[in-house]
């Protein structure tokens, strides 16, 4: 089986690490606060694609066809990880509300859903280093 490239996600993770600290640094309503925290729901949106499109990648084999992989939505995807133990249980639902936040970005860029973001982004990032993981193995 070919190897999958996680640079990208790696340089995600580290954009996600440093805009989170830059923002816990700054004043809220600031200037460097309100680009710290644009520049942290970016890279946690970020994030998540490439998580997605990776494991897209590693769950590919177990199933008969490229094609059938492809299909999968993404919920169904984080599901199939969990089925093939490449996740546990609770990390898929953790991952499946990670990506219910990030659906509720098309109709709230705003102060609410920076907040909901900021409330589970230190478990988010522990998810996406999992994941990278067990992309890896």
């Amino acid at each position: 089986m070919n190897e999958i490239s996680t640079e990208f996600l790696d340089i995600c993770i580290a954009t996600l690490e440093k805009s989170y600290g830059l923002l816990m640094e700054s004043k809220e309503g600031s200037i460097d606060y309100e680009m710290y925290r644009n520049s942290l729901v970016k890279a946690f949106e970020m994030t998540l694609e490439q998580s997605g499109k990776l494991l897209r990648k590693k769950i590919t084999p177990y199933f008969s066809t490229k094609k059938a992989a492809d299909n999968l939505m993404f919920k169904d995807l984080f599901r199939s990880a969990a089925k093939y133990g490449l996740l546990s249980q609770d990390e898929v639902l953790r991952w499946l509300e990670y990506r219910d936040n990030r659906n509720n970005t098309a109709h709230d860029y705003g102060q609410k859903f920076a907040q909901e973001t900021l409330s589970f982004i230190g478990d988010f990032i522990k998810d996406a280093k999992n994941l990278k993981e067990a992309i890896n193995k």
